[in-house]
């Protein structure tokens, strides 16, 4: 059987409290081993080019909220706004031209009524059931996670293994449907050293960026709105879902397949 590897990495926090964070974003990739090499391959190109076209270091990890609000590392380079557009572009049309699926689980802070919701376990949960659906038996999986969160997304994936309950489309009943495709523990590996968490952290900004100003039609952050605006931010979307790296069937009421709870 095939193996396919996951990975994962969030924007937003996952506390209650909604002062650093109202939404919490887990965002999920999965290849096939087989087209992994590939994938790194034109990753690793991506960044040559970079380096050559603007200076920006091979090893220099691309953390996309830092990037987008001129934080350090990047104030260094002293770009101007048309080079980080660039930059942005070339990662967006790089993550396209992968072979990858990407799956993206919201948890709205403003929606949530029970003290004791569970924000990353319930994320996890909903993300690995997307995968596992996906899977239908024809592959398994792997998951790498950056490090800061592993000891309750290994304790929430050991536990979906046993028990997975699925409400019924039909009733409010439920049927235990446990986890069958996931290989191991969840395992760990700092995003620095890792280009498909970096996409992850991409992507997962992108999508909180517009459920933010698409959505719920808010401003962008200050910092932020100075570099691109929603338009730019519709047309990362857009590319991502023309180039099928959106699992759209992870919720097909929502024209970027976005998985938003609590509903």
């Amino acid at each position: 059987m095939e193996t396919n590897l996951v990975y994962f990495d969030e924007t937003g926090d996952d506390g209650l409290i909604k002062t650093s964070s109202e939404t919490f974003i887990l965002t999920s990739i999965y290849m096939s081993s087989e087209s992994w090499q590939k994938n790194y391959n034109q990753m690793k190109f991506l960044r040559k080019e970079l380096k050559e076209k603007y200076g920006f270091h091979i090893k220099e990890e691309m953390h996309t909220k830092y990037f987008l609000a001129d934080k350090d590392p990047y104030r260094k380079y002293n770009w101007n706004k048309e080079i980080k557009l660039e930059i942005l572009k070339a990662f967006t049309l790089a993550i396209a031209d992968l072979d990858l699926t990407c799956i993206n689980v919201i948890i709205d802070k403003n929606k949530i009524k029970k003290q004791d919701y569970k924000i990353l376990e319930n994320a996890l949960k909903y993300n690995i059931q997307r995968i596992d659906n996906d899977s239908n038996g024809k592959w398994n999986y792997i998951i790498i996670t950056d490090r800061g969160r592993i000891a309750p997304m290994r304790k929430t994936a050991r536990a979906i293994r046993a028990y997975n309950p699925i409400q019924s489309k039909y009733s409010y009943t439920f049927k235990n449907q446990p986890i069958s495709s996931l290989i191991e523990d969840i395992l760990e590996k700092d995003s620095d050293e890792s280009y498909f968490i970096q996409i992850c952290d991409f992507i997962s900004y992108f999508v909180h960026l517009y459920y933010k100003c698409c959505i719920n039609k808010n401003a962008l952050p200050n910092r932020i709105g100075k570099l691109i605006d929603k338009k730019f931010v519709g047309s990362v979307m857009a590319t991502l879902k023309k180039s099928n790296k959106l699992n759209l069937n992870a919720n097909r009421s929502n024209s970027y397949g976005l998985v938003i709870y609590p509903k």
